[in-house]
């Protein structure tokens, strides 16, 4: 890490933060946007939103890694390769790529030799879409062009089908329904995000078993905000089961919570391919605990 700080000027009064700092750090905004919501970017010591306009004479200070991702020995389970992407089933525990108190041992790290590349963030080469560090499951992630835009483009479509399994606290959900709600940055805590605020955001579920309080349910993602799942449930009072965040923590258990399919047409041969994963040990034997398996 290298430690920066500027104040603002006066012509810069009114500017968001994150297009600041990205002109004055150097680095592009998507980079800043991350610091900032990984509190790496603070506004006379206090974290702010990306969004947070600055005023003149603020004190800026930041704390920017060092560019560059090194390759590491770190065992993936590998569900499909070509020369242009590869498709993995992340275990649970492994953080997508390098950032604020992950600087190594990621999936990127993992995968870095076997070619994954694309994208103008060096820290995230090749990943076009993110599951969070205890969410296992189905990833694809990019071997450069022309596979890296032409996935960033479906995901945009919503031409790439994302299913996961959850099991959720609480009984009494319909057989089938939707959360159509914007999900955002907690404004209070921008470590979280919140239901209601920021961008749009599509979440579709159906009910396949319940037992006990509990219900196991699969799930779809039409768009694809960060923790989408998590805080959409958790909306509607039907909190991920394990969730440390949005919900309870459950001693000796994680997130129930895993992407279990995976479809797309690949971006440059145009065959359909439809993936699935098993639902892990851990996350069945808790599903058998709760009478849901």
């Amino acid at each position: 890490m290298s430690s920066e700080s500027f104040r603002v000027e006066p012509g810069e009064t009114g500017e968001r933060l994150d297009r600041l700092a990205g002109r004055r750090l150097e680095i592009s905004r998507s980079s800043a946007r991350r610091l900032i919501e990984d509190g790496l970017v603070l506004v006379t010591g206090k974290q702010e939103s990306p969004s947070y306009k600055v005023r003149e004479g603020d004190a800026i200070s930041a704390e920017v890694p060092e560019p560059g991702v090194s390759p590491e020995d770190i065992p993936v389970p590998v569900v499909f390769e070509d020369e242009h992407l590869i498709v993995v089933d992340k275990p649970a525990g492994l953080v997508v790529h390098p950032g604020a108190g992950n600087p190594s041992g990621t999936l990127v790290n993992a995968l870095l030799s076997r070619g994954v590349s694309g994208g103008d963030d060096a820290d995230r080469p090749g990943v076009v879409h993110r599951l969070d560090r205890d969410t296992s499951g189905l990833m694809v992630v990019a071997k450069g062009e022309p596979a890296y835009s032409g996935l960033v483009g479906m995901m945009s479509r919503r031409e790439v089908e994302r299913v996961y399994r959850a099991v959720v606290l609480g009984a009494g959900l319909p057989e089938t329904g939707t959360v159509d709600s914007p999900v955002g940055r907690d404004p209070d805590n921008p470590t979280f995000m919140t239901a209601g605020l920021g961008k749009h955001a599509v979440t579709h579920f159906e009910r396949i078993g319940e037992a006990d309080g509990y219900a196991m349910l699969r799930v779809r993602l039409e768009t694809g905000r960060t923790h989408q799942i998590r805080v959409h449930l958790s909306a509607i009072g039907h909190p991920v089961y394990a969730d440390p965040l949005y919900g309870t923590p459950v001693p000796g258990r994680r997130l129930w919570l895993h992407a279990e399919k995976l479809s797309f047409r690949h971006p440059t041969t145009g065959e359909e391919h439809e993936f699935e994963a098993p639902i892990p040990e851990d996350l069945d034997q808790a599903a058998s605990f709760l009478k849901l398996s």
